[in-house]
């Protein structure tokens, strides 16, 4: 191996207890490919054991908590003591090659299709539809129902610690639920759940309260509990850094194992208001928690030299997503002094060598500009 990859296998250590082998993560990525009942299949498994042997974290596609809280066709099920079975076998599988399995759980909120929640009745923080096209106006949820979303996600980690995973990671990023309680753009109540930007705090911080207090409860050796978020909104009104910045202070202290900034790119600038460009969002976050929290990076990183830049910022975790589905050997590859063959192109004849489930080669081939397909 070059030995300036030496620090990607390094161990890390995280705060509930976990080690893990090497600073590598997979990524969360929605594949689609589940049964209509909610259950993995065993294209999922077979595509999760192709890339769970080099890297330390596999992070699984996000789980819904409750019925109205799915948010894609082919989404597999953590909303009921039925699917621990399921779960099992998806934890039991990334665990054999030798990496700590993570469950990522999460509710869509207004971005569920009305066709894939029960009696089509789609929720959110406030009854704002989102902007883009064909979004359909949510029904804002009442005091009762936030408490037991929040329940639910309690409920999920428990299943998650019964069926062997290692650690939960709660989805606070990309649109869904969580964030639009965070969101000025889609939180406009007016209760303690809303308002002023600790009250639209409220229902993210609830959530791992709760996630911490089953963890306590019911974990019988170290679990790892991450939050991912998304730093920035496009929308007006929206969430900015400056924003983004208080809440990681607030997630900073809840002793939790990891932030995740969700990213298309690892070194994309601020976008508008709140902080300046003058360094990029990650190393405004890795500036301003980075001592009290570790940080998790991800965003078209797609060489072993991409890596190690992304790592001298001084994030210790790095995910790798689209590039695990393209190269499922990156960290062998690094490992064996191989990393010129570290592949970052996908060609049409790639399905089956991949390993990749018919749903989500479907989304790949069919979603321009989405994997760089030649």
């Amino acid at each position: 191996m070059n030995d300036k990859y030496n620090p990607f296998f390094d161990t890390f250590s995280l705060r509930s207890g976990v080690q893990l082998k090497n600073r590598i993560v997979m990524a969360p990525m929605t594949n689609f490919s589940s049964n209509e009942d909610g259950t993995v299949t065993d294209s999922e498994l077979k595509y999760y054991a192709r890339r769970s042997s080099g890297v330390g974290m596999v992070i699984t596609a996000c789980t819904f908590v409750t019925p109205n809280g799915k948010g894609f066709p082919g989404e597999f099920a953590g909303d009921s003591d039925e699917m621990i079975p399921s779960l099992q076998r998806l934890a039991a599988t990334i665990k054999e090659q030798g990496a700590k399995a993570v469950l990522q759980i999460f509710h869509a909120g207004r971005m569920a299709p009305e066709t894939l929640v029960p009696n089509g009745d789609v929720v959110s923080a406030s009854a704002i539809a989102a902007e883009k096209e064909g979004s359909i106006l949510p029904r804002a949820l009442t005091e009762q129902e936030i408490e037991a979303i929040i329940h639910d996600f309690g409920e999920t980690t428990r299943r998650a610690i019964e069926a062997g995973y290692d650690g939960v990671e709660i989805h606070g990023a990309n649109g869904y639920l969580i964030q639009q309680f965070f969101s000025p753009h889609s939180n406009r109540r007016e209760d303690r759940w809303g308002g002023s930007l600790e009250k639209r705090m409220a229902f993210p911080l609830a959530v791992v309260e709760e996630v911490k207090r089953v963890v306590k409860e019911h974990a019988k050796q170290p679990f790892v509990v991450g939050y991912r978020f998304s730093p920035e909104e496009v929308e007006t009104p929206g969430i900015d850094l400056d924003d983004t910045l208080k809440l990681v202070d607030a997630l900073a202290e809840q002793n939790l194992d990891y932030i995740h900034v969700s990213l298309m790119d690892f070194w994309s600038n601020p976008r508008r208001r709140g902080v300046d460009d003058s360094k990029t969002r990650i190393e405004w976050i890795q500036e301003r928690v980075g001592q009290r929290v570790p940080v998790m990076g991800v965003g078209s990183i797609h060489t072993a030299d991409d890596a190690m830049k992304a790592m001298q910022t001084g994030v210790p975790l790095i995910a790798l997503g689209r590039e695990l589905i393209i190269e499922p050997d990156w960290v062998k590859k690094v490992a064996d002094g191989r990393e010129s063959e570290i592949k970052t192109t996908l060609t049409k004849d790639d399905q089956e060598r991949l390993v990749i489930p018919d749903p989500l080669w479907q989304a790949i081939i069919h979603t321009p500009g989405w994997f760089p397909v030649v």
